[in-house]
């Protein structure tokens, strides 16, 4: 999940210097998403591993 958040942060960056606009706003906020859901997969991991032992 992490790294297909970064490819499409990399994808946005790369857009933005050729100066594709809609192409990097729409790959940025893809990237925000993904990144949100690993926090929350990552966080609820933690929680069970720590209720667990």
């Amino acid at each position: 999940m992490l790294y297909w958040a970064a490819i499409f942060l990399v994808i946005a960056l790369i857009a933005a210097v050729f100066g594709f606009g809609g192409i990097a706003s729409a790959s940025a906020g893809v990237a925000q998403i993904l990144f949100v859901i690993f926090l929350v997969l990552f966080i609820g991991t933690l929680i069970v591993r720590a209720v667990r032992s």
